[in-house]
Formats: structure tokens, sequence, C-alpha cells
């Protein structure tokens, strides 16, 4: 696998959470192992398939792309984070893996027009685009003509609790007024009905699906889901990085307190839906 040689930028924000998303990656994976697979369907992935990873991270559902598109395929991961790319690189050359490329790169300005690519993905990536039209027209201009795009995005605030519960509870420790649930840019961001796919409608893309994909996020307590969002749910740790560390840490002792409402007699499932979107790129025959 090689690393193509870096853009001149990087997010500290992303940098820091990136080794804690890593170390967590059994649970990541049976959180999103169903939704995952229906993103790459979706973007008609296949053995010999070129492809586009978005905000990839890790590079958790790389390797899913790269076991799919086999030796003779190609995939270009890119994301704004050089730790989480350099975690990604490590991850799939252990894999063996070479049919991979990593690039450092801003979703909203890639920089592959014409590159033909077969299919673009985006897993929980998007809605932290400022300018997600930036972004989504970029990934049309890298696509082939009639070549397929799929992401997941969180969906509405109240198919969410946890993220809101959390948010909430970070923003009172903080000391900060209450957000508006679809501020660009942020977890919620494109959960607003109807506008991922006016969103991909104003970018140019054909043949536009998007629907609900229920996301029930298992771990065996309360606090072991606030152990991996402290490690690794970047805005959240931005919101409360202005805390002494005593006042952090009751901040995150009240989340896993407010959680336990989720607790079952099985453990601990926290409700998530995420919305998975499915476009063509224009120029090829509707099918």
């Amino acid at each position: 696998m090689q690393a193509l040689r870096p853009a001149p930028l990087s997010s500290p924000a992303w940098d820091k959470s990136a080794a804690g998303w890593n170390q967590h990656t059994a649970p990541i994976r049976a959180w999103l192992q169903h939704a995952t697979a229906a993103m790459l369907d979706t973007a008609g992935i296949a053995a010999g398939s070129r492809v586009l990873d978005l905000a990839a991270g890790a590079g958790d559902q790389t390797l899913d792309i790269a076991r799919r598109v086999g030796p003779h395929g190609h995939v270009l991961a890119t994301d704004i984070s050089a730790n989480a790319l350099a975690l990604a690189q490590a991850n799939l050359r252990a894999a063996g893996y070479a049919q991979v490329e990593t690039r450092l790169a801003d979703a909203q300005a890639l920089g592959l027009a014409g590159a033909g690519f077969d299919a673009a993905v985006c897993r929980l990536g998007l809605m932290f685009c400022a300018q997600p039209g930036h972004a989504l027209d970029g990934v049309r201009q890298a696509l082939r003509p009639g070549g397929r795009f799929s992401a997941l995005v969180f969906s509405q605030p109240e198919r969410n609790p946890c993220l809101g519960i959390m948010m909430a509870c970070a923003l009172q420790h903080a000391g900060l007024p209450a957000r508006q649930p679809f501020e660009p840019g942020t977890l919620l961001s494109l959960g607003q009905p109807g506008l991922l796919a006016q969103l991909l409608l104003d970018a140019g893309f054909l043949n536009m699906d998007v629907r609900p994909v229920a996301a029930p996020f298992h771990m065996p307590s309360s606090r072991h889901y606030v152990d991996f969002v402290r490690t690794s749910g970047s805005p959240i740790m931005e919101i409360l990085a202005s805390l002494s560390a005593p006042a952090q840490t009751a901040a995150w002792a009240d989340m896993a307190s407010r959680l336990e409402v989720f607790t079952t007699p099985g453990g601990w499932v926290g409700p998530n839906e995420l919305l998975l979107c499915g476009a063509t790129a224009p120029g090829a025959p509707n099918h």
C-alpha cells in the first residue's frame, strides 16, 4: 500500500481522536457492520472497481472495500487527519492490501476532477463538512459517467437521543449555550428531512435515494460507551477541551449517568438511526 504525498493540511482535533477511534475498532465494526455493507452494496462496489473512500479515518471500512475490489481493483482513501491515515496505512499493510493508496485531503476540496472512479463512499464524515455541497460536487467530478456514490450520516435528533444527551451535557458543563441540531458541520447537520437529497440534486447527481437505517450501539454499560466517546468523539472532546481535568471527569461521569436510561437486561443499547444515500453521476444511461 502506498501513501501519496500529503497535501499541506491536517486537523488537530481529528488527529487527537484518531487513536481512540482505531482502538475501538471492534465495537465500531459491530455497530456499523450492516450499515457499511449496505453502503458498499448501494455504491455497486465489486471486484475490479476503482473506489474513492472519502473521510476514511483509520480505514475500517477501507478494509471492507479492499476485500470487495480484490487485487485488480484500486482504492484511494482520503482524510483530513494525518494521524488517522497513518493508522489506516498500518492496518491495511498488516492485512496485506497493496491496492490501496492514501491521501491527506479536505473532503470539501478534493481536487480529483476527472479521476474516473467507479464508485465513491463516505461513512459518517459528510455531516462534518461545513459546506457539504462542495464535497458532493467534488465527488461527482471524481466519478466516471454513471459512477455511484453512497454515504452514511446521522438521521434526525429524536432518532439519535444519545448524541443529543451527550451534546447537551457537554455544553452545560462547559457553560456554553445550546446549539441548533442542524448547525452546518455538526453531528446531525444532514439529518434534516429532505436536505441530503436536495444537496445531491444540487450537486448534479441523478437517481437519488435516501433511506433510514437502524444502527443501535451495543456496549456492556453506559460507562463503556462514554469511554469510547471521550477518546474518539472529537465534537464532544472539543467542547470540553477548555475545562480542567477534574471538570472534564465530572462531565463524562454525568453523561454516563444520564445515558443509563438505555441499559437493558442484556447490556447497554444506545439507539441510533443513520441515513443511507445513493446517487449516480450523470453522463450514462439511467438504470
